[in-house]
């Protein structure tokens, strides 16, 4: 079927309804995990519940506090604490004191970064910036496949400064608007932490005059020079700074009993703050420990790192079995069933289907271990494990349940996710072509999502998805090493519909390798789903650069579609493998489209010959034929108009909008691009909006025309493109620098 996506690469999709059942390629083995109603609000049926948050009312107007204290010893740095000063403290000029202040602190982890803006923020917070410090610790935001989320970022800027969560926008850009409007009046601390991404600082300095941002990174991101940010490389201590801060933690006369001892300490730590801090405490905890036999136990390179431990799991392991020794028994088996959740934090409902519970029940057994501190609450009302904590749990688990009882409540976990994130799939998208067939496992089941319709306060599907996509990808992750590779295909089919919208591409990609390694490995082969999600892999694969991996990719969906015997599956691979050989192979790409459109006409699928029609229109107009692209264009506009389908139609606009032209028909051109772009902002398609206004762009640079419309167009899509981590941004912030005037490249 052909390819539909409210934002980002293009997938086949279903027209209107649901496609008929795929009955020979289907495949639902939930037996034994679900039986009769799966989810309904606040309970369990067959192991599955869930628990969506109510909006909230908006909060007062407040003066957030929120950058950590220092807690332990803070040594030398003077310069560099000067250097702060200088540039954003009592030391700016008249002339740049009102101004909105940038600073990158970087270096190698463990270095102190952190502590020396925490101790800046502590000297001079208060003082500075009566209007609040706001922390934002990215590391906890993104995960291991890549990414952070600067979207969820705003989210929590806006609710530091008192605005209600019911109040918060759902989309990017709105977020950081609404952001920088209520940031205006106010002076402000902005600590960002493990920045990773440029985009990340650009995309929520604020507004107010004499306000700050200070972020820490491991990594030199010069970029953000470009933006007038103060670079401060945070460097490892020097031997006279090294010794102070071992003499801060072990005494001035241990240091001074053994003073060479000392300083090959600081050597074997190549003056690395966090790791002396690490041997001081071995040595403070250790009556017999000495620097000089520490010394000598790190000399050995193979077991340095293992040397460079105090311990700490084992003494911390102690004062945490006290506690959980208090616990009662059902409270400590929510305590050590919990540890198989993914993710830096879940909710009441994950933890209920996880342990087999209803809501309300499990919240009250959370509340408790929340109560003796061995889970946190969050500003949102979830739970996190400290990490230490949560390896705790683990051990736990691991000594005092059996491996059944485990993997049983991992398959609970896991089905979990499932129906929720399918009923989120079926709210975003109700016409997705799909192959798995979940219909037992949401049968009878009420639809948590089906509120948000009604406006009473439920999450719109795409919030949830967008605020659990790192918990998501960790299930598929968890699931495929438990050996559940029906749940990981399925559930990647159905988690794809948040990457349409939001593209996170890095996780984008590793949740499609898992579901494709899932379908491959699942003891029943189903042809249809491998095809369908190497079909979708195709194209984060494509927006990362990686085109003969995402040619490779497409060739076996296509041999899986044709195995299958399903057209409509046959004709979406098709469709994924033009836009992929349109790079190379143009009259294949066409051949390509025109059998997709064969196929999707005998499977009667019109919405779909109505997409192959416009890839066609746009290969014939990428070889040449000006003329019959014009006219293939046209028929798809036509035909997607009828279809109700208002995002493709702007898409074919672009299209035409390009074929116009390549004619030398320059106003038609950018009439139907600008109407283009306009419509899909409205739409939230962001990915194409970038695309037809960069097209404008470059209409206008031809003619040297509009240099500030062009730049402004161009600003638009380098921001929209950064938001979704496309490698495409970087060129168009080069494309920026070379444009005459100033602005925010």
């Amino acid at each position: 079927m052909a390819s539909e996506e409210p934002e980002g690469p293009e997938e086949p999709e279903a027209p209107n309804g649901p496609p008929e059942p795929l009955e020979m390629h289907t495949h639902n083995d939930l037996s034994g995990i679900v039986h009769g109603p799966v989810v309904q609000a606040g309970q369990v049926h067959g192991g599955i519940t869930f628990n969506v948050q109510q909006a909230q009312a908006p909060g007062p107007h407040i003066r957030p506090d929120q950058v950590p204290p220092v807690l332990g010893s803070f040594v030398n740095r003077r310069d560099d604490i000067a250097r702060l000063d200088g540039w954003f403290g009592t030391g700016r000029t008249e002339r740049t004191r009102d101004r909105v202040g940038l600073g990158l602190l970087y270096g190698l982890r463990g270095v102190g970064k952190t502590s020396m803006v925490c101790h800046w923020a502590a000297e001079q917070g208060r003082a500075l910036f009566p209007d609040g410090q706001i922390y934002v610790d990215f590391a906890s935001l993104g995960g291991p496949s890549g990414g952070s989320d600067v979207s969820e970022a705003a989210r929590k800027c806006l609710l530091s400064i008192g605005i209600g969560e019911s109040y918060i926008p759902a989309s990017y850009e709105d977020r950081v608007a609404l952001f920088r409007s209520h940031s205006a009046p106010r002076r402000l601390l902005m600590v960002f932490e493990n920045v990773s991404h440029p985009a990340q600082v650009r995309s929520l300095i604020p507004k107010g005059p004499g306000s700050v941002v200070l972020a820490t990174s491991h990594a030199r991101l010069g970029e953000l020079a470009v933006s007038g940010a103060r670079l401060l490389p945070v460097e490892p201590f020097g031997h006279t700074s090294g010794l102070e801060l071992l003499a801060e933690l072990c005494g001035d006369e241990a240091v001074t009993a053994e003073e060479e001892a000392a300083r090959h300490l600081v050597e074997l730590c190549a003056g690395l703050p966090e790791a002396l801090s690490v041997l001081a405490a071995r040595l403070v905890a250790g009556r017999r420990l000495t620097m000089t036999r520490l010394a000598r136990e790190l000399a050995d390179e193979s077991g340095r790192l293992a040397g460079m431990a105090v311990g700490k799991e084992r003494s911390v392991t102690a004062v945490f079995d006290l506690t959980y020794r208090e616990l009662s028994p059902e409270a400590s088996r929510m305590y050590r069933l919990a540890s198989c959740l993914p993710g830096g934090s879940f909710d009441a409902g994950a933890a209920a289907a996880t342990a087999g519970l209803g809501t309300d029940t499990a919240r009250s057994l959370l509340d408790a271990l929340e109560e003796v501190r061995l889970l946190d609450m969050t500003e949102d009302d979830r739970y996190r494990f400290h990490d230490l904590v949560r390896l705790h749990a683990r051990e736990r688990a691991a000594q005092e349940e059996t491996r059944g009882t485990l993997r049983a409540a991992v398959e609970r976990m896991v089905t979990h996710y499932l129906a929720l994130t399918a009923f989120a799939d079926r709210a975003v998208r109700a016409d997705r072509l799909r192959i798995a067939d979940l219909t037992e496992l949401l049968s009878d089941a009420p639809d948590p999502f089906a509120a948000a319709a009604a406006d009473d306060g439920a999450p719109a599907p795409l919030d949830w998805l967008e605020a659990e996509h790192p918990n998501i990808l960790e299930v598929l992750r968890t699931a495929f090493d438990e050996g559940l590779f029906t749940q990981v295909w399925q559930l990647s089919e159905a988690f794809t519909v948040l990457f349409l919208h939001h593209r996170h591409l890095a996780a984008w990609k590793e949740s499609l390798e898992l579901g494709v390694a899932a379908a491959v490995a699942d003891p029943t082969p189903v042809p249809a789903a491998e095809a369908r999600l190497r079909s979708l892999l195709s194209r984060p694969l494509m927006s990362l650069g990686e085109h003969e991996a995402a040619r490779v990719e497409l060739e076996k969906a296509v041999a899986c579609a044709e195995v299958s015997g399903h057209p409509v599956v046959h004709a979406s691979a098709l469709e994924f493998a033009g836009r992929v050989w349109e790079r190379t192979d143009l009259p294949r790409a066409m051949a390509a489209y025109r059998k997709s459109l064969e196929l999707n006409v005998q499977g009667r699928e019109m919405r779909g010959a109505a997409i192959a029609t416009y890839f066609l229109g746009r290969a014939q107009d990428a070889h040449g034929d000006l003329a019959d692209a014009l006219e293939t264009l046209r028929e798809a506009h036509r035909a997607l108009t009828a279809c109700d389908d208002p995002r493709m139609a702007a898409r074919v606009l672009i299209a035409l909008g390009t074929a116009h032209e390549r004619s030398g028909r320059t106003d038609e051109a950018i009439t139907a691009l600008k109407g283009a772009a306009e419509s899909l902002r409205a739409l939230e398609a962001f990915h194409y909006e970038a695309e037809a206004r960069v097209a404008v762009a470059k209409i206008l640079e031809a003619g040297d025309e509009d240099a500030a419309g062009r730049r402004a167009l161009v600003l638009r899509a380098a921001e929209i493109y950064e938001s979704e981590g496309n490698p495409e941004a970087e060129e168009l912030r080069r494309w920026l620098g070379r444009m005459p005037g100033e602005g925010d490249a």
